[in-house]
């Protein structure tokens, strides 16, 4: 009955260690800033404020675009505003992200704000400062095309 025992702890044992040399011990990164472990990103996003209608599409070379339009602005318009290069950056571990974009000394960034303290908070903020660090612009947005 002991001999029995014994053999199956120790079979419990050799079969754990063959599993545990078999788990990949480092995650496998394909994208250069590891976003993709927090956050599945669309490749575009559409958003509008009160004020303004804002599209950022990922571009080939991984770099983000920004344009914007006025609120009541088609887009299918000529964009007021274009701004390329755009990047995006993860906020913790918890999902949110936002994407930054420099406008001759100016930042845009556009927030993704999946954890909040308030279930009414919107899904984006708008965030524009400015080249003194005053912000000049904060708006909720709500998703339009995502």
């Amino acid at each position: 009955m002991i001999k029995k025992l014994l053999l199956g702890t120790l079979c419990i044992a050799q079969f754990s260690l063959v599993a545990a040399h078999d788990v990949k011990q480092t995650p496998n990164f394909t994208d250069d800033n590891g976003t993709e472990y927090f956050q599945n990103v669309p490749k575009t996003v559409i958003i509008k404020t009160k004020k303004f209608k804002v599209r950022i599409d990922k571009q080939p070379n991984g770099n983000y675009l920004y344009q914007s339009w006025g609120a009541n602005t088609k887009i299918t318009a000529k964009p007021s505003m274009i701004i390329s290069n755009g990047e995006l950056i993860p906020d913790g571990s918890g999902g949110n992200y936002y994407f930054e974009f420099n406008n001759n000394g100016t930042i845009y960034q556009v927030w993704r704000n999946y954890l909040t303290d308030s279930p009414k908070k919107a899904p984006y903020t708008l965030v524009v400062v400015g080249e003194n660090g005053e912000t000049l612009v904060r708006q909720d947005a709500q998703i339009v095309k995502n």
